[in-house]
C-alpha cells in the first residue's frame, strides 16, 4: 500500500473522534413511519417541536412494505413496525432490537368488506385486499380460520396501504384487510366492518426497532427519540383536544374520528415499556416467542429466528 493511500485511509479512520471533540453534530438518524394512529404520537412530538431536524428526521412512508425494505437497505436507521413484521426482519439477518413498544390492536386492526356481506362465511370465493407483510398475513390468517374457510377458497388481492380507498372504490376488492384510519375513510364510503383485533387481543403488538449499528453510533438521538414520544403521548392524556386537532389531517380523518379509531389501542406508557423491554424478565421476548410460532405454523416464517437481544431498554427516559 503506498504512504498516501495509508495516510488517507489513517485520516479517515480518526475523522469521527475528531469531530466529537470539535463538538460537531451527531450524523442524522431516520426513522421510517407509515399512517397508523398507534405511530401517531411520535409525529406529535415533531409537530410539538420536540426533535432537531438537524439529528432526528421522520420520514414518511407509503407502505409497510416500504418501511421494512428501507430498514433493511439502511435507507432508514430505525422504523416503526408490528412485532410480527421485527421477528420476519430478523430471520433475515437483519441486527435489530426493540428500544420501545407503542401499543397492541384491541380492535384498531379490522376487515372490512362491501355490505352485502353479512358473514364470515360469505367471504368464500371474494377478492380480499391484502399487503404481503406479515402482519397483513397474519390477520388474513386469522380471518380464514375463524371463518373455517382455506386459503384458495378466496381470491387474494396485494393492495398496498396508501392504494385501499381507492382499490375499493374502483371495484378492485369485496374485501380489505385494514387498519386505522384507513377503515375509517372506507367506512365514510360504504364499507362495514366483519371482523377485528378484539378477537385475538394482544397478538398484534406495534414496536419501534432499530438497526444496532445505529444504536451504537448515536445513542443520544435515540434518547431524544424516546423523550419526545413519551412528552408527546401525556401531552395526548392531558390536552386531547388539541392533541387530536395536530394528529388528525395528517391522518385524514376529523379529530372526532380519530378520537372513536384510538379506542381500538392500548397505548403503553413508561412504566409498561419498561415491564416489556427492560431485565431477563421483560415481557417482549416471550411475546414474540408465541408470535413467531403462529408464524411458523402458518407459513409465514421458516424457522424460529433468534430472539436474544431482541429487547434493548437503554433509550427509555428516567421519567416521562
Amino acid at each position: 500500500m503506498d504512504k498516501g493511500r495509508r495516510r488517507f485511509l489513517a485520516a479517515s479512520a480518526l475523522a469521527p473522534l475528531a469531530l466529537a471533540a470539535c463538538g460537531e453534530q451527531p450524523p442524522l438518524t431516520r426513522v421510517g413511519g407509515i399512517v397508523w394512529i398507534g405511530y401517531e404520537p411520535l409525529f406529535l412530538a415533531r409537530e410539538l417541536g420536540l426533535y432537531d431536524s438537524n439529528t432526528l428526521r421522520l420520514v414518511e412512508m407509503p407502505s409497510n412494505s416500504t418501511n421494512l425494505m428501507s430498514l433493511a437497505t439502511g435507507d432508514v436507521e430505525a422504523a416503526t413496525l408490528t412485532l410480527d413484521e421485527c421477528l420476519l426482519a430478523r430471520e433475515g439477518g437483519l441486527d435489530v432490537r426493540t428500544i420501545l413498544v407503542f401499543d397492541y390492536s384491541a380492535g384498531a386492526d379490522v376487515v372490512m368488506c362491501r355490505p352485502e356481506i353479512k358473514r364470515l362465511q360469505d367471504l368464500r370465493g371474494r377478492r380480499i385486499g391484502v399487503e404481503e407483510t406479515a402482519a397483513g398475513a397474519l390477520m388474513l390468517a386469522k380471518l380464514l380460520e375463524t371463518a373455517g374457510l382455506a386459503p384458495d377458497e378466496v381470491v387474494k388481492v396485494r393492495v398496498t396501504a396508501d392504494r385501499q380507498l381507492r382499490a375499493y372504490l374502483a371495484g378492485e376488492v369485496d374485501v380489505l384487510v385494514s387498519w386505522e384510519p384507513h377503515a375509517t375513510q372506507l367506512q365514510a364510503q360504504g364499507a362495514r366492518r366483519l371482523f377485528d383485533s378484539r378477537a385475538f387481543p394482544g397478538l398484534i403488538v406495534d414496536v419501534l426497532v432499530a438497526r444496532a449499528d445505529a444504536l451504537e453510533r448515536s445513542p443520544a438521538s435515540f434518547r431524544q427519540l424516546l423523550a419526545g414520544y413519551f412528552h408527546a403521548l401525556d401531552y395526548l392524556h392531558r390536552s386531547p383536544d388539541d392533541a387530536f386537532a395536530r394528529m388528525a389531517p395528517r391522518l385524514g380523518v376529523s379529530p372526532d374520528e380519530l378520537r372513536v379509531a384510538q379506542q381500538g389501542l392500548r397505548f403503553m406508557d413508561l412504566a409498561s415499556n419498561r415491564e416489556w423491554l427492560d431485565g431477563a424478565g421483560s415481557r417482549l421476548e416471550p411475546a414474540a416467542g408465541k408470535v413467531a410460532r403462529i408464524m411458523t405454523a402458518a407459513g409465514l416464517l421458516k424457522r424460529l429466528p433468534p430472539l436474544d437481544g431482541l429487547a434493548d431498554a437503554r433509550f427509555l427516559p428516567e421519567a416521562a
